[in-house]
């Protein structure tokens, strides 16, 4: 006859009304954690998402201020001739643009989602399975 394993030991010392309550007690406190770990990480993809998308957002105010800036073109005008004036101030603002855009579509790049959480629920059927000290 074989020793019973450490589980099988305290299974038979053991009552069943606290063996449910302490799998219930380990259910719950996994579900907290999982709960807490999607929290955290959908603040943080909603962090980058609305930071890319502010830039975003700028990088367009920044492509319509060049339409608006044609004024300061005529002023320039004056100085430098009209075609070098629209030149100037045209570039101006399209690098701006530019600069909003790239720094914008990385930021959006960043935003994973939840993929801890996600790994870590694929996990859970895992931990309803027989370990190999009951086996």
């Amino acid at each position: 006859m074989t020793d019973p394993t450490p589980s099988e030991r305290r299974a038979a010392n053991t009552s069943l009304g606290e063996l449910v309550g302490e799998v219930t007690r380990d259910m719950s406190t996994l579900m907290r954690q999982e709960l807490a770990l999607a929290k955290a990480e959908v603040t943080d993809s909603a962090s980058k998402s609305a930071k890319g998308a502010g830039l975003l957002g700028g990088a367009g105010y920044a492509a319509g201020m060049v339409v608006l800036f044609l004024a300061l073109w005529a002023a320039l005008a004056a100085l430098v001739g009209w075609g070098w004036a629209g030149v100037i101030v045209a570039l101006l603002w399209a690098v701006i643009a530019a600069i909003l855009y790239a720094t914008g579509r990385n930021q959006l790049k960043k935003v994973r989602g939840v993929p801890q959480t996600a790994a870590t629920l694929q996990e859970i059927p895992d931990a309803f399975t027989r370990n190999e000290e009951n086996r």
